[in-house]
């Protein structure tokens, strides 16, 4: 009963044997709403969901099988397997015992993803409300109340999920999709349905208050200039296509409600904020000035200098890099930093300049070959009507807010990260490859010669 009420037909790959798709679907819903609020069952459907669906696009993927997500996974793997294997002859004793491939290749969990939500919207949708729901939860239970009173309280806190930057990081995205999905969530076809309104609107303030107390500055700068982006792009949207006020105010709705509840968070919060922001103020002033060697090792000039250091060994490897332990080489053996930082850090905050000092730019290629292929193919998906307006919105305003986000904190390379990840791109490629067998074009196809 569940496939018929909730769960539409695949539309791109009806030929799978039923109970492989039973048990696709199912792991992917756990998946979803489990991977935050209960890590052992969520993280099992999580790879039952890309081994499943891996095996399923081989199979019986006509037509998807040949795209680019499938051969740049294994160009990601090539890289990596590359890089190991020239670190191996160069530095035998900082390479690992293997080429550890899992660490790009896990990025392409949204192949599974993607075929079992079979180019739906519906199945799509419910999936990101289910993980949005299962993190909204676990912010109260993993964590516990504790965290949420002294959250209140002044302190920062992390909510239980890893750290403080990525408990912020969740709550940032489900704000960002909240505030863009609202009308959405609130409505049942052109009826407003109160009590979607009432839990619309209580989980919106529940993410308000917990990116303020969680006091992540990246988080409250990606979405400043995400929901930025999204207005614009409404706007741009409208004026070309000479749309009234009447098709825009559906999508600038949910926005500016987003952007009020926001600066209610900071007048309520306003201390705490304005105590977050001064306390790098220093640092900057440094920065502007442009002496690195001065700037303190606070927060973000722990960052600074990490990335200056990166730079270093990223000059004397820059194509194929160190290696899958690289970003552990820069902290450990760049001798100038300090032993703190040796002591207390492992990685580079950044995921970028993680993948570059690892696999140099081959692998910083294969992410902006993917990150292309899915900017492209959202654009094309969205302008033959494949592709919902807000989804397409979502899309464009999520590629922002983690572009920044990444910036700061290497998101990409911990389980948190590689969970929005593939649970936003699976949901955005699962339209592109219904793009493509309906229209029989290709995303990076050459245009076609006009006739003479």
């Amino acid at each position: 009963m569940l496939r018929f009420r909730l769960w539409e037909p695949s539309c791109i790959g009806r030929r799978s044997p039923g109970v492989l798709v039973v048990v696709g679907v199912a792991t992917l819903l756990l998946y979803g709403l489990l991977r935050v609020l209960w890590p052992g069952v969520g993280s099992l459907a999580g790879t039952a969901t890309a081994l499943l669906g891996l095996i399923a696009v081989l199979t019986w993927g006509k037509g998807i099988r040949g795209t680019a997500p499938l051969w740049l996974l294994l160009l990601s793997v090539a890289v990596q397997v590359l890089s190991w294997g020239l670190g191996y002859l160069h530095h035998p004793e900082w390479v690992s015992s293997n080429p550890e491939v899992d660490r790009l290749a896990k990025l392409f969990i949204f192949i599974g993803v993607a075929w079992w939500l079979g180019g739906s919207s519906r199945n799509t949708l419910l999936v990101w409300g289910l993980a949005v729901i299962g993190y909204l939860v676990a912010s109260f239970v993993v964590g516990g109340l504790d965290e949420w009173r002294k959250g209140l309280e002044g302190m920062r806190t992390g909510f239980g999920i890893r750290n403080n930057q990525h408990g912020s990081m969740l709550f940032g995205v489900a704000l960002l999709g909240l505030a863009i999905f609202g009308r959405r969530i609130m409505t049942s076809g052109t009826r407003w349905v109160p009590w979607r309104c009432v839990g619309w609107a209580l989980a919106l303030g529940i993410c308000v208050v917990a990116i303020a107390i969680g006091q992540t500055r990246a988080v409250w700068l990606a979405l400043a200039a995400s929901l930025s982006v999204a207005v614009l792009l409404v706007l741009l949207w409208a004026n070309a296509r000479g749309l009234g006020r009447r098709m825009v105010r559906p999508l600038l709705g949910g926005l500016a409600v987003g952007l009020v509840l926001i600066m209610l968070g900071g007048v309520f919060f306003g201390d705490t904020l304005s105590e977050r922001l001064e306390t790098e103020s220093g640092v900057v002033a440094e920065l502007l000035q442009g002496d690195l060697e001065s700037v303190p090792y606070s927060s973000i000039g722990i960052r600074i200098h990490t990335w200056v250091a990166a730079g270093e060994w990223i000059a004397e490897r820059p194509l194929v890099g160190w290696g899958g332990e690289g970003r552990g080489l820069v902290i450990d053996h760049t001798s100038w930093l300090p032993e703190s930082v040796k002591a207390n850090f492992g990685h580079l905050h950044n995921f970028f300049l993680e993948v570059w000092v690892a696999y140099g730019l081959l692998g910083l290629g294969v992410i902006a070959a993917l990150a292309f292929w899915i900017g492209r193919g959202t654009w094309l998906a969205w302008r033959t009507g494949v592709m919902p307006n807000d989804m397409a919105l979502f899309g464009a305003a999520f590629f922002v807010y983690w572009m920044i986000v990444n910036q700061f904190e290497s998101y990409n390379s911990f389980w948190t990260g590689v969970y929005v990840h593939n649970l936003i791109v699976g949901g955005l490629v699962t339209h592109i490859w219904r793009w493509q067998l309906e229209s029989g074009r290709r995303v990076l196809a050459w245009p076609a010669r006009r006739s003479t």
